[in-house]
């Protein structure tokens, strides 16, 4: 049966894989007060050393079957490296606790459906870090939508862009190992469309609905000498554009890069229907969104409107635990979001579009 801890306990939470994602893992967690971080696993030992003594855990461990088996610990979240998603998340279903894991969920939508399956009978609560879902402007679109203010969907555009092969903003990636494996597919990296990608693909999907066709083109561009830093070797895929319908019959382009100068980290969205078109920018705001309906269609005045704050992943993967409540994302729409990504690189290896 899952650890379930009582509504009035605080739950208690290990942290696998201690690399730099996992640091805001714990600063977010350690900031909920019906959280308690126990424990923290990584095979690297000091690496987890460090992360643990940094944040004042007292569980360090390098074995993650002995810390499941050694830690009272209601719940986990998983932030290794992409490969570990499903084989750390499924050792941790298979010892009852609930798991938050890191996005993509799996690195194909079969292992992906056996995660959600493997949740869903162990009855635990299971959620992806789908990190853009903590965005207002995201669900206050999705909600104009879906009271249908901007009629039948027609068109969608959706782009993700980051600068960090041309800009030094987040580290010199030539020298990080952070961003070093990114690049690599022998070290678990699915390129920009599996890292990224799955980002836009989720954030267009929640307001204009299921993808149904994909055609996709993927392009890794020269970076270093023989395409090789060290161990890395420079073969994952760096830009992404995929041409997409959805089950509404809407057309789409979603486009992604990791060589966009200007842009650190931007999430663009722009969806048109018959009544009217939504537009987001994370450039400009995290909290509002400008839409063009109504009359407005007439003079092409775009309102701008201002979204209520909402709990992010982390505060709601707690709450949901306590309350003993599903919360979305869930496993199953990290499998959706990988049947994507998995009809996109079939799509650009036979050079067609694929049907979902």
């Amino acid at each position: 049966m899952p650890s379930r801890s009582k509504s009035t306990q605080a739950v208690r939470l290990a942290i696998v894989g201690t690399g730099g994602m996992a640091n805001h893992h714990a600063k977010m967690f350690a900031a909920d007060p019906h959280c308690k971080i126990v424990a923290a696993c990584d095979v690297d030992s000091a690496r987890v050393e460090k992360f643990t003594a940094e944040h004042g855990i007292a569980g360090c461990y390098t074995d993650l079957k002995k810390m499941l088996k050694t830690e009272q610990i209601d719940a986990v979240s998983v932030v290794t490296s992409d490969a570990f998603h499903m084989p750390v998340s499924l050792a941790c279903i298979k010892a009852g606790k609930h798991v938050l894991c890191e996005k993509p969920l799996a690195l194909n939508a079969k292992d992906a459906r056996k995660m959600a399956a493997a949740a869903k009978r162990a009855g635990i609560i299971h959620m992806v870090n789908f990190s853009y879902r903590d965005w207002p402007c995201l669900h206050g679109a999705a909600d104009a939508i879906r009271k249908g203010q901007l009629g039948e969907l027609r068109h969608v555009e959706a782009s993700y862009l980051q600068a960090w092969l041309v800009s030094k903003a987040w580290d010199d990636w030539r020298t990080s190992q952070w961003l070093l494996w990114r690049l690599s597919t022998a070290h678990g990296s699915k390129g920009a469309l599996g890292d990224i990608g799955v980002h836009i693909i989720d954030y267009a999907m929640l307001p204009a609905g299921p993808i149904t066709e994909v055609y996709c083109k993927l392009k890794t561009f020269p970076k270093a000498k023989n395409e090789r830093i060290g161990e890395y070797h420079f073969d994952a895929n760096d830009s992404a554009i995929l041409q997409v319908e959805f089950a509404n019959g809407a057309l789409g382009v979603i486009h992604t890069t990791r060589w966009a100068p200007g842009h650190e980290n931007r999430l663009a969205l722009k969806i048109s229907g018959t009544l009217g078109s939504i537009e987001l920018d994370s450039d400009l705001s995290d909290r509002k969104f400008r839409i063009c309906a109504g009359e407005d269609v007439h003079t092409s005045h775009w309102r701008e409107v201002e979204c209520e704050p909402i709990p992010g992943n982390y505060a709601r993967f707690i709450a949901a635990i306590r309350k003993k409540q599903p919360v979305d994302p869930d496993f199953a729409r990290g499998a959706q979001v990988q049947r994507v990504l998995d009809a996109a690189f079939d799509s650009h290896l036979t050079g067609r579009a694929v049907k979902i």
